[in-house]
């Protein structure tokens, strides 16, 4: 090794997208929106993260999708956390729309109403999210950044992390949907506790 980089370091192109040289862990969501017609769509999104620690969340989409249309034109959408067992929905949810602009396969999913906003959850996932639009970013290439401020927020009974309970043994019971980017999925059962420093602060 001389100065800079160690000899087993490989610098990429930048000319084409880095993502898909390497992989990268992410979670997996299914974003909720109303059709201009009526219907619930879902979508599948891995770029997704809370936004700061406050009640805010967001994922990147493109305007060419009718996910980022149908939100930018209600203000409002809602945000599955699937579990492992649901791979094949949520793996459906990303089917192409036919040519009535409508997605078919989603008659197979067994959804529940929002409580605050128009839309609809995908039933037996362990949180829900409901979002009003704060902010939707464009110009990162062909994507946008849309962001939503959460004004309900809901966690199945088995995945609510409580005082009494070793959060171990909690993940270990509701396993965990991890995507793997590109194209790999795993369930997360065993975790370690992160060891923080003494006097760290968020």
């Amino acid at each position: 090794m001389k100065d800079g980089l160690s000899d087993d370091i490989i610098s990429l192109d930048l000319k084409a997208p880095i993502w898909e040289r390497f992989f990268l862990l992410a979670p997996m969501v299914l974003i909720g929106t109303i059709e201009p017609g009526g219907a619930p769509d879902l979508a599948p999104k891995h770029m997704a993260t809370p936004m700061g620690w406050d009640n805010y969340f967001g994922f990147v989409c493109t305007p060419r999708h009718g996910t980022y249309k149908n939100i930018e034109r209600t203000g409002v959408f809602t945000v599955t956390y699937p579990r492992p067992s649901q791979i094949l929905y949520t793996s459906l949810a990303a089917s192409p729309r036919c040519g009535e602009d409508e997605k078919p396969v989603l008659n197979a999913f067994k959804t529940m109403p929002a409580t605050r906003v128009d839309g609809v959850f995908v039933a037996d996932g362990y949180v829900f999210l409901e979002c009003e639009v704060f902010r939707i970013v464009d110009g990162f290439g062909v994507n946008s950044l849309i962001t939503g401020n959460i004004v309900a927020a809901h966690v199945h009974k088995d995945a609510l992390r409580a005082s009494e309970l070793d959060d171990q043994e909690l993940i270990r019971n509701a396993p965990m949907f991890a995507y793997i980017h590109p194209w790999r999925f795993a369930s997360v059962t065993d975790t370690n506790r992160f060891p923080l420093p003494v006097g760290m602060e968020r």
